[in-house]
């Protein structure tokens, strides 16, 4: 347009709708919805992410017969090891929460497998053995303890809670054999008596030969060892 002057300081852009609006503003609106879109993102991620770490470890609180995550304690191990003391043969964690009790039995000369439902908890006790050099020994696999078949196991230890004691104490009593030991961690088994016992308060260890809980054979010694450093 001749002697119209210079062009307007906005630039107006006409929309499909007929409306006209500024393209500076535009601009701006398409900007913050980007944003927008990007924060719901990585707000959705997040969530996600929380919820596929935390479940494994909620889970078992909504489980009939809650198992919960407790770390053995460093005395806790070491009387566990001394109650394997003088024993051979295969051995397995019932529940092995982190892998220190499979990774220290791995480490005393057995071969370790430890079974646990979290599989964080089983992919870092597999990063753990590789760690301390003993991951041809010591394996961990992701399973239910009531869905496993123990009778190939000579040495069986488990942290429990009182709930689960006494339907664990008869599935061991059909499925292991004869010259088993089984040692229980926190609490004992309800119609079990134990050959011995070692430790104290939270680190009470209850050790049972299946031999004499049926009835066949006298309590076997344990042989001890000096205390071992862990």
């Amino acid at each position: 347009m001749e002697g119209g002057g210079g062009a307007s300081p906005e630039i107006l852009e006409e929309s499909h709708s007929g409306c006209v609006l500024p393209t500076s503003l535009g601009a701006n609106s398409l900007k913050k919805s980007s944003w927008g879109f990007l924060f719901t993102g990585i707000i959705g991620g997040t969530l996600v992410a929380v919820y596929a770490v935390a479940t494994p470890f909620l889970t078992p609180a909504l489980r009939k017969i809650c198992l919960p995550f407790v770390p053995a304690t460093t005395k806790q191990i070491e009387n566990v090891v001394k109650m394997l003391h003088c024993r051979r043969g295969s051995l397995v964690d019932i529940g092995s929460g982190d892998g220190r009790i499979v990774i220290a039995a791995a480490k005393a000369g057995f071969t370790a497998v430890g079974y646990e439902l979290n599989p964080w908890l089983v992919w870092y006790s597999r990063y753990c053995a590789w760690r301390e050099g003993v991951h041809g020994s010591a394996k961990f696999y992701i399973s239910d303890l009531w869905k496993v078949t123990f009778s190939q196991y000579s040495n069986v230890i488990i942290f429990g809670v009182p709930q689960m004691m006494l339907q664990l104490e008869e599935k061991l009593t059909l499925e292991l054999k004869d010259d088993a030991r089984v040692i229980a961690c926190r609490f004992p088994f309800p119609h079990w008596t134990p050959d011995h016992v070692t430790g104290e308060g939270v680190d009470t260890v209850w050790t049972y030969d299946v031999s004499t809980v049926r009835g066949k054979g006298p309590r076997r010694p344990v042989c001890f060892q000096p205390s071992i450093q862990m």
